[in-house]
Formats: structure tokens, C-alpha cells, sequence
């Protein structure tokens, strides 16, 4: 794992993309506030829509970096949270317009898988995190569901957990409102 750290890292740095495990499902990712990196995600997927995407965080205490205001059911859902969890917050700040939703809204997950929180401990900063496929394919449930078109237009491929046949689940998404309400997106 450790070759594989170093190696992502080098690649995050130098404004290259990845293709990586996480919590979830294999996911491309940049370094999150390298705005020409995420222009790199959306050729990659050939996404034309621009809409937002994803970050990871490493721990909790970092989501005020990247968010004007944490409401206080954030910190209840992620604390009752059985499963991953991607909360999209209003306000997002620190970050590249062209990760942020319409609004300004910023989708956030607080990782749990080792991989990924050494890596963003090392790089820094949050992680771009979108599902390893062309937007109108299914995303992969495992490494060999993914295309050799995509394996093949990222900088570097992270060789840890490629053997893995578990699927992967996305994540539950939920909307958060100023007022303290929120909206299941995806449960």
C-alpha cells in the first residue's frame, strides 16, 4: 500500500488524475482544489453537464475548511450513519467553481477507508471522488467492471484492493438546508 500512496500522491501534486478504491466503489479523483485536475475528470468521463462532484475528507474536523456553515443535523447524520454517507452542503468555499454544484453546494464524504485518508492526509486537501465510468455507463461494482477506457485515460491506476470481488455500494446522499431540514437524495 505504502508505493501506492507515494505513487498517488506524486500524481495528485502534479495535477494528475487517479483511479482508486474508497469506501464505496472505485472512484477517479484529483486533487480537489486543482481546478485544471477536475477539468481532467470531466474529459475523462466525457461529462459535458458539469455538474458538481464529490470530495473526501480524512476526519470531521476539516468540513469548515470547505463549508461556510455546518448545520447542526450534519453532525447527527454522520454520527447515526450505518453506511457511507455523502452530505451536500450549501456554501461550499476554498474550492474550485467548477466542483461546486449550480448553487454552490459541495457534496462531502468523510471517508473511512485507510487508503483514502493517508492520501488526503498527505496531499492535504480533499479528494475528488466520482464513480470510475463514462457518465452514461452503470458505475463499476469492482475493479474488473471497470472499462479500459477509463483505466486507461487516468495518470495512474492504484494497484491496492484490485483483487477484491466484494461489490461495492454507493453512498447515501443527503441534501442539507440552511434551516436545519434536510433531503434524502439517495438512500
Amino acid at each position: 500500500m505504502e508505493i501506492d500512496l507515494l505513487s498517488a500522491y506524486l500524481t495528485l501534486k502534479t495535477g494528475g488524475t487517479i483511479l482508486y478504491p474508497t469506501d464505496t466503489i472505485w472512484g477517479i479523483g484529483c486533487d480537489a482544489i486543482n481546478e485544471q485536475a477536475i477539468e481532467k475528470i470531466y474529459q475523462v468521463k466525457n461529462r459535458t453537464d458539469k455538474k458538481g462532484m464529490l470530495v473526501l475528507l480524512d476526519r470531521m474536523e476539516r468540513l469548515q475548511e470547505y463549508v461556510t456553515f455546518v448545520p447542526e443535523a450534519a453532525w447527527h447524520l454522520m454520527e447515526e450513519a450505518d453506511r457511507p454517507l455523502t452530505l451536500i452542503y450549501p456554501g461550499a468555499r476554498n474550492l474550485p467553481p467548477n466542483l461546486l454544484g449550480d448553487d454552490g453546494s459541495i457534496g462531502i464524504r468523510i471517508t473511512n477507508d485507510h487508503f483514502c485518508q493517508k492520501l488526503i492526509h498527505r496531499l492535504g486537501h480533499p479528494l475528488v471522488s466520482t464513480s470510475a465510468n463514462i457518465s452514461t455507463s452503470p458505475p463499476p461494482q469492482i475493479f474488473n467492471d471497470i472499462s479500459a477506457e477509463i483505466i486507461g485515460s487516468v495518470d495512474y491506476v492504484v494497484r491496492w484492493r484490485q483483487e477484491e470481488d466484494t461489490p461495492g455500494e454507493a453512498s447515501r446522499i443527503i441534501r442539507l438546508h440552511q434551516d436545519g431540514t434536510y433531503t434524502v437524495i439517495r438512500e
